[in-house]
């Protein structure tokens, strides 16, 4: 293989919407979201109503990364060989000496093994009331960690212990706001504020991202949208931030695709179904003929209609998206496509973003009570409680020295990517025959990142500009 990665060589290019080629405002995405779910925790589920008011100082809990293990409601973050780095319980920081009452003196996590099965479950919003844990790996239900953590704090605070009724909670409150019929019912409180203010949340693309998308087009590259997103909510997305002829954009365009099981569920595959009115028809197809907007699907009979478009037997796939459960894992280890990861940490550890494309952020409003939130972290940046998303101390078992470690997540990058970039518009105005240095095994971690690596693993390895 290649020590090099370049656009110009692939024959298909695909993309994730939501936080890939759509770009949210995340501060008030996440507490649109939070504020979703706590509101129907506090009126349809009886708790207590402190949920909703947060203060700025309280966002630096939400984290990207944590697994919530719902044995005893701690969340941890992971090193790479599944040593517990830093834990809470509720959002109050676990002690070293805490950490290894949980977890034994070499701190392992004693579900570390199975972590890599659970990102073949289907869906966007999975969260299984009969699983040992969760991961949250992907900002739509990232806020989910913090309302978690809260409601522990809750608890424990009345003298009640944590039991699997509060993740039967935390599921219904995802359901509610997040099910099929939601959009078009305008249920809940998550889809009724995006429909009535989509610029509040969503960031147009630049100019010069639309460019590049038709550029590969004329090149004659097959473009892909492949979403998790029901396609009333694809539709309202794209027609903003990309304008009311997206469609001209892309030759297949495929919503509700339930990743990671699209690509994992072989060979208990579902089939694709053809759209009216946003509605699936009831008959699923027995294979794809034809370019077009579809729901649901699986990946070879989508790589089937990829050779005929392509006249090539096995066409060379890229697929860009932001979650490893959902995009990187499934789309490398079952498609075997090559994956671009979307990583806006990096934009929170000294990696700039392309000043051309940054929108003014929307205004700040209070959540819950009046509060002013003009010091509210944006979820992508590293957090005073959790630290770097890419590296982090740990203490040996001597006790005596702090050894820089990879985060489970950094690996995870390193492992499944292709290369890593803080968003889209990072590459876009690039030429499509630029070579990327691509992530291999017989190659540092540092490798694979652009436009360069983030602060912490550049201080891990002595190599800080």
């Amino acid at each position: 293989m290649s020590e090099y990665f370049s656009l110009s060589e692939c024959d298909v290019i695909g993309f994730d919407l939501d936080h890939t080629l759509c770009r949210y405002h995340l501060k008030e995405t996440s507490r649109l979201i939070y504020e979703s779910f706590a509101r129907y925790l506090v009126e349809h589920k009886g708790y207590d109503k402190d949920l909703l008011t947060l203060s700025p100082a309280t966002w630096d809990f939400c984290f990207k990364g944590l697994v919530v293990d719902l044995e005893d409601g701690n969340l941890i973050k992971l090193a790479q060989d599944g040593t517990v780095l830093r834990a809470s319980h509720g959002t109050r920081h676990l002690s070293t000496e805490e950490i290894i009452k949980h977890y034994g003196p070499k701190r392992e996590w004693k579900h570390f093994e199975s972590l890599n099965t659970s990102y073949t479950r289907s869906g966007k919003f999975v969260f299984c009331v009969t699983a040992k844990y969760y991961f949250y790996d992907n900002y739509f239900d990232l806020p989910g960690a913090l309302l978690c953590a809260k409601v522990v704090d809750m608890l424990h605070k009345r003298g009640s212990e944590v039991t699997v009724d509060l993740w039967k909670d935390m599921v219904a409150a995802i359901d509610h706001n997040y099910n099929t019929s939601a959009f078009k019912e305008d249920a809940g409180w998550y889809f009724p504020s995006v429909k009535r203010d989509p610029a509040r949340y969503l960031q147009p693309c630049s100019d010069s991202l639309k460019a590049w998308l038709r550029s590969m087009k004329n090149a004659g590259k097959v473009l892909l949208l492949i979403t998790s997103s029901h396609s009333d909510y694809c539709r309202l997305v794209c027609e903003h931030i990309l304008g009311r002829d997206f469609e001209e954009l892309f030759d297949v365009i495929i919503t509700n695709a339930l990743k990671p099981g699209f690509f994992s569920l072989v060979p208990q595959q579902r089939p694709f179904r053809t759209l009216v009115n946003d509605v699936e028809e009831s008959e699923g197809l027995p294979s794809l003929e034809k370019p077009g907007w579809y729901s649901q699907g699986n990946w070879p009979h989508l790589h089937e209609l990829l050779k005929t478009m392509t006249g090539k037997p096995e066409p060379k796939v890229v697929y860009f998206g932001d979650s490893m459960r959902s995009d990187m894992f499934p789309a490398s280890s079952y498609g075997k496509w090559e994956t671009v990861m979307i990583v806006e940490e990096l934009e929170g550890e000294g990696v700039q973003r392309n000043i051309a494309a940054k929108p003014a952020e929307p205004p700040l409003e209070p959540l819950g009570k009046k509060v002013k939130y003009e010091g509210m972290k944006t979820p992508s940046a590293a957090s005073e409680q959790w630290g770097s998303y890419f590296v982090d101390a740990h203490r040996s078992e001597s006790g005596e020295d702090e050894v820089p470690k990879l985060t489970w997540c950094s690996y995870s990058i390193h492992t499944y990517s292709t290369v890593a970039i803080p968003s889209v518009e990072a590459i876009a105005d690039l030429p499509l025959d630029y070579k990327f240095p691509r992530f291999s095994p017989d190659k540092p971690t540092t490798t694979g990142y652009f436009p360069r690596p983030p602060d912490s693993l550049l201080k891990m390895y002595g190599t800080v500009p």
